[in-house]
């Protein structure tokens, strides 16, 4: 399978005003992601994940390394990514269709197509008839809908998440998850999506990327096959011998990243 990102030799250090040494988040990541697939990433807190996708999204460069999308070096933002964060980020004076169309404006898209492919997205996940909403109308996982819409609406191969579902209840984001998943199916695109869970890691990843502790580097990447996503994946056997093998990866990088946090505390 075609690669569609490359990193290779990533790295980001941070300068920290009163520190003795800089802080460095990320060493040494090489990780290549296939074009089309959904790629999960797990790691203790502080392993620097999101700092991996901010990277990736152009918003910060790397210190050291390269990372690449379709063969053309990362120098900064692009309309080839979108980016869902764990935080909504709507705009509160705009409906749901004047959200997603905001992205549109900027590409100058004329008024007509913006509408269209508002209703569009908007059905595509799941919020047909909720167009003239505002924010503040709508409930926590239908505003992560749209923001998920905002993102699907100018087209980008890519598409960045960094816990887009954490904030919701259980039940929300199952349901968030499965509709998610039927976009990507959909669509096609290019997903790298940041999570805590475990068991959300499985769920949605073709693949699981591992990070250790701080400074983050791939521990393991993992390959997660069914023979269906048909059905509930989560009461296979293989979902659980999964969540195991994960857990174990997991174990030791946290139990470090928690005697660091003691230790910088203390």
């Amino acid at each position: 399978m075609t690669t569609k990102i490359g990193l290779r030799g990533v790295g980001k250090v941070f300068r920290v005003r009163g520190a003795d040494r800089p802080f460095t988040a990320l060493d040494r990541i090489d990780l290549d992601i296939r074009d089309g697939e959904f790629l999960t990433l797990v790691g203790p807190s502080g392993c620097g994940k999101s700092t991996l996708l901010d990277l990736i999204a152009g918003l910060t460069p790397p210190s050291s390394g390269q990372i690449a999308i379709d063969g053309v070096p990362v120098t900064g933002p692009g309309l080839d990514r979108g980016i869902v964060f764990q935080q909504y980020a709507l705009f509160p004076w705009r409906t749901a269709a004047g959200n997603v169309e905001f992205g549109l404006e900027a590409k100058a898209v004329p008024k007509r197509e913006r509408a269209e492919r508002a209703r569009h997205f908007l059905d595509l996940v799941g919020l047909a008839g909720f167009e003239e909403r505002y924010p503040h109308e709508l409930s926590g996982g239908m505003r992560q809908r749209v923001a998920i819409a905002r993102s699907l609406a100018f087209d980008p191969d890519v598409l960045l998440m960094d816990e887009p579902f954490a904030a919701l209840d259980a039940q929300t984001r199952e349901s968030l998850q499965e509709e998610l998943l039927r976009i990507w199916e959909k669509t096609g695109k290019t997903v790298v999506f940041i999570t805590h869970g475990i068991d959300e890691a499985v769920y949605l990843g073709q693949r699981v990327a591992v990070m250790t502790s701080r400074p983050g580097r791939i521990k393991e990447v993992v390959e997660v096959a069914f023979d269906s996503r048909a059905g509930d994946l989560r009461a296979e056997a293989r979902f659980g011998e999964y969540r195991h093998h994960l857990w174990n990866l997991l174990r030791d990088e946290v139990a470090a990243a928690q005697r660091e946090e003691a230790t910088s505390v203390a």
